[in-house]
């Protein structure tokens, strides 16, 4: 599943989340969004057909009642389907370098990805 920029944007959102959300919630959570307001009932849409998000119950928001929404699919799932399936493994340690060599990359994230790593290597011995 291929996601437009705005789709993926939106798709951040309720992973970060971690929860189902609202229409209005989406809204308030997106912040620098390149997508205006009105275009979320074409967005969500989009993501259902999609098959990317799905309904989950309902939710009051001020005094209607709104759907709720959530991801069917996580993050890394999509990532390795979007990203790393168009490329050959040979090509891993080349973004890999690239990940690092980003100047805006801290100490926290490198952690994180030596973590990662560190788990993984685990597994594999």
């Amino acid at each position: 599943m291929k996601l437009t920029k705005s789709e993926l944007e939106i798709m951040n959102v309720l992973w970060n989340a971690e929860r189902p959300l609202t229409r209005s919630d989406i809204l308030s959570l997106s912040e620098g969004k390149s997508w205006k307001d009105n275009s979320i009932h074409i967005l969500l849409n989009g993501l259902l057909k999609k098959e990317a998000i799905r309904e989950d119950g309902f939710a009051r928001s001020g005094k209607v009642w709104g759907r709720l929404y959530a991801p069917n699919i996580s993050i890394d799932e999509y990532y390795e389907e979007n990203v790393f399936s168009q490329s050959n493994l040979e090509t891993v340690p080349r973004l890999f370098s690239a990940l690092l060599n980003r100047s805006d990359l801290t100490p926290e994230i490198l952690d994180q990805m030596r973590g990662i790593l560190d788990e993984k290597a685990a597994k594999l011995h």
